[in-house]
């Protein structure tokens, strides 16, 4: 595996990382409203406190923001010259599930488990809703990216496998 190779992985997963808390703040917290960033600790229940709430939101989705721009210069870097043996859209497509995947287990971990932040659906379920988010988005999305990442990487570097 090239230099290249190894750029275009780093910068797919990053981006990944990015995307995946891009798709949890919307979808989750502004589309279907289940949660806030801090809505376990602080309650939305009155204007102050879903201001709060909103503040949070607001600085993840700064550091999902940054987090994806990381990954934007470093993907424009390792496309700049160096030499590549991996085909670009499977292997940055596979990375970015890797990134995606390990965003939504470190999260559901942290966020909903370690620190009650907040969880995924709040209620009667909510371990549930919890769990199978870490399973599905998380464990899931990760072990596909980490084979498409595999299979694009063995068929490239060994062409007669």
């Amino acid at each position: 595996m090239t230099r290249g190779d190894r750029s275009l992985i780093t910068s797919g997963t990053i981006l990944g990382v990015g995307f995946g808390g891009f798709v949890d703040g919307i979808l989750l917290h502004q589309i279907l409203q289940w949660h806030e960033m801090i809505s376990s600790v602080v309650p939305p229940v009155d204007v102050v406190s879903i201001k709060l709430n909103m503040l949070y939101d607001g600085l993840f989705h700064a550091v999902m923001w940054t987090v994806t721009l990381v990954g934007v210069v470093l993907l424009a870097r390792g496309l700049g010259g160096e030499p590549r043996r991996l085909p670009i859209a499977w292997t940055l497509g596979g990375s970015m599930l890797v990134g995606w995947g390990m965003f939504n287990v470190v999260e559901g971990l942290i966020d909903h488990q370690l620190l009650g932040l907040h969880h995924v659906h709040p209620g009667a379920g909510q371990l549930a809703w919890d769990v199978g988010f870490i399973v599905v988005s998380g464990l899931l999305v990760f072990i596909g990216g980490l084979i498409l990442v595999r299979i694009v990487t063995t068929a490239r570097l060994h062409p007669a496998m």
